[in-house]
């Protein structure tokens, strides 16, 4: 199953969506009209051995609440990323079993590589 979580007012998530050119039968969730839950973010972290590598320090939130002079926990990344969708690091693509986060232009090129071979 291919999975992607997204934002649907996101300029760069629907750029990528696009160039990407998804097959029908890949789920999308929108973070902000269908929030993640507690089991997708387990799902997440498993994958990604860390709430960490999924937590966006772009997020314009993060800078407001002053967290980058926070020392943060995984504890508190997982927290975070529940509390409000803009801390989830986006697109997030599970595809069979492998995690991409995050809109790099590798990250990209890797899931177009993966998708082709699907």
């Amino acid at each position: 199953m291919t999975k992607v979580y997204y934002l649907k007012t996101c300029s760069t998530c629907s750029r990528i969506l696009k160039e990407l050119d998804l097959p029908s039968n890949v789920v999308l969730q929108d973070i902000k009209s269908d929030p993640i839950t507690p089991q997708q973010l387990e799902e997440m972290r498993a994958l990604s051995e860390s709430y960490e590598a999924l937590f966006s320090k772009r997020a314009t939130l993060y800078k407001t609440m002053d967290l980058k002079n926070k020392s943060l926990t995984e504890k508190d990344y997982k927290h975070y990323i529940l509390e409000h969708y803009t801390f989830l690091s986006r697109p997030v693509f599970i595809i069979n079993k492998a995690i991409y986060i995050g809109n790099s232009k590798k990250n990209v090129e890797a899931v177009k590589h993966v998708l082709n071979e699907v």
